[in-house]
């Protein structure tokens, strides 16, 4: 299974949090070949802005009995905000692939270069742009029906 499979369980998530009214970001973290967990944007469902995607992920995989994700992959469809970057750090996740950038908030190299920063004391092998292009439709898709809505 190769980078795109795991993006588009991705994307499958970022679909859903599309259909529940969230920004349509999605996040699976593997390890080897096994899902270790899933996450969905849920900052409106939860009235939590720090409900990301990501952080989510990160939450399950631990709280599953794995205190750290060491050297796991963490697989998102829009690039992590400087918030979930420190949570990827401290969860000592090897890797993170992400689809489109983000260049008001991207953590990884749109705005920071958090992951990969060598003052910290973990860094994070980064792949951008697989599947951004799926990714950054959804994204539009979603926020040009908000537009239309208002």
């Amino acid at each position: 299974m190769d980078d795109q499979y795991w993006m588009k369980l991705a994307l499958a998530e970022a679909e859903a949090a599309f259909e529940a009214g969230e920004v349509p970001v999605g996040c699976v973290i593997v390890a080897g070949d096994q899902i270790l967990s899933r996450g969905q944007n849920q900052v409106v469902r939860l009235g939590d802005p720090t409900a990301h995607a990501e952080s989510l992920a990160i939450r399950q995989a631990m709280n599953a009995g794995r205190f750290k994700v060491a050297g796991a992959t963490l697989y998102v469809t829009m690039e992590p905000c400087l918030m979930c970057a420190g949570a990827i750090l401290l969860a000592r996740l090897g890797r993170v692939v992400y689809g489109c950038d983000d260049p008001k908030g991207g953590a990884a190299r749109s705005l920071y270069t958090a992951l990969s920063d060598e003052r910290l004391n973990h860094l994070c092998k980064v792949t951008p742009g697989v599947l951004a292009q799926q990714a950054s439709d959804l994204l539009s898709s979603f926020f040009e029906e908000l537009r239309n809505r208002r």
